[in-house]
């Protein structure tokens, strides 16, 4: 299994763990005196700002790859500058065939 899809098993148990828990606070009493109120409310906000956290690291995480990989690019087509236009002409010729089948 990938990263990315540890990922996205754990952003998406995370995210079904904090929508059961901001339905049990929906659905308990509201009295803000009610003391499982309080700690369901505490719970909910505690989740959100986990999420939040992960949701930004791997936001943070995916920008440097790509970064990374554009500049192993630039690198590549400063070194080869002839296959660098070769497979740019190729990438354009590919999707202009794609294009003109529409």
């Amino acid at each position: 299994m990938s990263s990315s899809d540890q990922f996205e098993t754990r952003l998406d148990d995370d995210l079904a763990l904090l929508t059961e828990t901001l339905e049990e606070v929906l659905k308990s009493s509201g009295d803000p005196a009610d003391q499982k109120y309080i700690e369901l409310k505490l719970k909910a906000e505690q989740a959100l700002e986990d999420v939040k956290n992960r949701v930004s690291q791997a936001s943070d995480s995916y920008y440097y790859r790509a970064k990374k990989v554009a500049y192993q690019a630039d690198d590549y087509v400063h070194e080869k500058p002839w296959q660098g236009i070769g497979i740019g002409a190729a990438a354009g010729l590919f999707v202009g065939l794609l294009l003109a089948r529409r």
